[in-house]
């Protein structure tokens, strides 16, 4: 059975990472606003509510901002979703339901807003390129490992729920030769002849190109896929039909929404986009709360 590609990520990739953005922001004296204005006992209902159309990403890992701070106030968070991760939400459509401790609430308010606004953003607009190339090429919308530091475990599972795919995840999972490994090596063919002499046959080797005969170069040192860096859309047309049937052609740098249809009209089969996660638009979400009534 093939994994379901949003299936979130384990509580352990990022349990350590809603930590830490609780420590920064209640630092060592708390949530000194709440404590002031809310008398302790007091209950809280919320609404996650989308204020504008997207696709909701992140949900459980801004939930679990509450299950953090639950010990201080020794009382759970009740949650009733609306719309999970991969659903499409409208202006106004309300994602998730919560009922608890106010001063809970209120404490990790803006932590989890920051986490699945963020989250949401990513996941948005890589729907919204997947959808821009669906009819124009064979190509897949794939992210880089330009990542915000601290968030690539999230944000590639972001990208996978906006139906694009990923690319390696570090150093450590694949072999792709870039321009300064090029350069060190002193040219295409010596770094590739260099790497296929050093891997498996299981591995597969990838190698950045600038131009066409680089290409041409890479190709003859037997490059499972190529990497066509900043190419014009004239050259990606013309590497795509020097690469039919030895390699796997890769577009990538300065992709833009109003780009990408052309690029992947070439016939590529991957186009990376670095901005999909490093400078994605934050997904506008608020948290609504009003007072419990009493039971």
């Amino acid at each position: 059975m093939t994994p379901d590609p949003r299936r979130p990520p384990a509580p352990h990739h990022y349990a350590e990472l809603v930590r830490r953005e609780l420590a920064t922001d209640l630092g060592s004296a708390g949530d000194v606003t709440t404590d002031v204005t809310v008398p302790a006992g007091t209950r809280g209902t919320g609404r996650f509510v989308a204020r504008r159309e997207g696709r909701v990403c992140g949900l459980d890992v801004a939930l679990s901002v509450f299950d953090e701070l639950r010990g201080a106030v020794r009382d759970a968070v009740h949650v009733e979703v609306q719309a999970g991760d991969g659903d499409d939400v409208e202006t106004g459509g309300v994602i998730a339901r919560v009922e608890g401790s106010a001063r809970l609430l209120l404490s990790g308010e803006r932590t989890a807003l920051n986490l699945l606004g963020h989250l949401s953003g990513v996941a948005t607009v890589t729907r919204d390129l997947v959808r821009l190339v669906a009819d124009a090429g064979p190509a897949v919308v794939t992210c880089t490992r330009k990542t915000t530091p601290g968030l690539r475990a999230l944000e590639k599972y972001a990208v996978r729920v906006g139906g694009g795919v990923n690319h390696r995840f570090g150093l450590h999972d694949a072999v792709l030769i870039k321009d300064n490994h090029r350069e060190m090596a002193g040219g295409v063919a010596p770094a590739v002849v260099a790497a296929r002499a050093a891997l498996g046959h299981l591995v597969k080797l990838e190698a950045e190109v600038d131009t066409l005969p680089q290409l041409a170069e890479a190709l003859d040192a037997g490059v499972d896929a190529v990497l066509l860096d900043n190419m014009t859309v004239e050259q990606l047309r013309q590497a795509v039909e020097m690469a039919r049937g030895r390699a796997t052609t890769e577009a990538s740098g300065g992709i833009t929404s109003q780009s990408i249809q052309a690029v992947a009209a070439t016939g590529v089969d991957v186009i990376s986009v670095g901005w999909i996660t490093h400078s994605a638009p934050a997904f506008d979400v608020s948290l609504d709360l009003t007072l419990s009534p009493p039971s």
